[in-house]
């Protein structure tokens, strides 16, 4: 189960990326695309990394989305690596207690 939801975050993650970058690429009305996708893009990151992490997250996608010439950074893509490849924390693992019926 946490392999899917890691797998799910990832490619959301690259998909909201590719959103964010395109708005780059599309002259005179990609700023103002952006007016519009950082307050998305931030609702999206704190809701897929619910917590302290995901709020600081949201905030530095916001910025990065809002930003002139900062869309190029893939700030989805740096948290899922940030959360399940860098981070020092160790995941939740499942324990599984079996009981003998005397």
């Amino acid at each position: 189960m946490m392999k899917n939801l890691k797998n799910k975050l990832l490619f959301r993650g690259i998909a909201y990326d590719a959103i964010g970058m395109a708005t780059y690429a599309i002259p005179v009305v990609g700023p103002f695309l952006d007016l519009v996708w950082a307050p998305y893009a931030a609702k999206q990151m704190s809701e897929m990394y619910p917590g302290k992490k995901g709020k600081i997250a949201s905030v530095i996608v916001f910025l990065e989305e809002i930003l002139p010439g900062t869309d190029i950074i893939p700030t989805f893509t740096l948290m899922w690596l940030y959360t399940f490849v860098w981070s020092k924390e160790k995941s939740p693992k499942e324990i599984i207690i079996e009981a003998e019926v005397i």
